[in-house]
């Protein structure tokens, strides 16, 4: 059993976070909302009401007198949330690295920048229809930011929003659209990686003998066709060990034996469970 000793107080009035408009009752909470939502926390976090609150509500006020030359003296965000997450010990310094790393590669990015990080953060947790309505309204804003003559990051920041554009179409097994997303992608930025991303979710869209004859119609991508395939032989391996294959072969085994029932109960598990996956994934 692993016992956490709580720090502080428990607030009587809790705070706003500012940005994430998520409220904490304490320290822990605070340290649970900064490490979950890091990609999205930007210098609003560090201001007087924050470390008030620490010192008069939380009772944390040695804390408090370390943080408050931070606010007015401009430091780092993430040497301000790597001294509270530290000073409460919620989380060992691996999960408190990550958590600087994170608040790190934020600090010099664009407003395009840094909304791209959210919602790559949302295809991680399989949130594929919430991660594609919000990549086409970052390319949506890169096309007005453009028209308008404002400053735009590099190209590679837009073949980046396409790719992962494209990943979420796959995690949604709409490949037609991920390929489109890919080949796009690469056109832009000539990454070897992005074109066997758009011959992979070609070969998942169409059927053998149609995909045959695409590769043939593309012979310069005959050798990363041959990567592909090597990599398919890999996956279909590794796929032989994983337990839910064997749960088929199991399922295979009643039909075959003639069980029938255990065979329909087991199939309307399984399909339900996809379902309940697919509706969160295209929320």
């Amino acid at each position: 059993m692993r016992i956490s000793i709580c720090v502080g107080k428990y607030a009587a009035v809790p705070y706003c976070v500012p940005g994430l408009e998520l409220s904490v009752h304490c320290i822990e909470e605070l340290c649970y909302c900064i490490r979950e939502n890091a990609f999205l926390i930007d210098a609003s976090l560090m201001n007087d009401d924050l470390v008030n609150w620490i010192d008069k509500d939380c009772g944390l006020t040695d804390l408090a007198k370390e943080l408050y030359p931070m606010v007015h003296k401009k430091g780092s965000l993430s040497s301000f949330v790597t001294m509270i997450l530290e000073f409460t010990g919620l989380y060992d310094g691996t999960v408190t690295g990550e958590v600087e790393q994170t608040l790190k590669k934020g600090a010099g990015l664009s407003g395009i920048e840094k909304r791209k990080s959210q919602i790559d953060y949302l295809v991680k947790k399989k949130k594929y229809g919430a991660a594609i309505r919000g990549y086409e309204e970052l390319l949506s804003q890169w096309q007005e930011t453009l028209k308008e003559g404002g400053e735009l990051p590099a190209g590679k920041v837009r073949s980046g929003i396409l790719h992962n554009k494209g990943v979420a179409f796959a995690g949604l097994m709409l490949y037609a659209q991920a390929a489109e997303c890919f080949l796009e992608a690469y056109g832009i930025e000539k990454d070897s990686g992005m074109y066997e991303d758009y011959l992979a979710a070609k070969r998942m869209e169409l059927a053998e003998e149609a995909y045959i004859a695409f590769a043939a119609e593309n012979p310069q991508g005959y050798e990363a066709a041959l990567k592909l395939e090597q990599k398919m032989e890999e996956l279909k391996k590794n796929w032989r060990l994983q337990p839910e294959f064997l749960r088929l072969q199991e399922r295979k085994g009643f039909r075959e034996d003639g069980e029938m029932q255990k065979y329909c109960e087991d199939n309307e598990q399984i399909a339900q469970a996809l379902k309940s996956s697919y509706r969160i994934s295209a929320g």
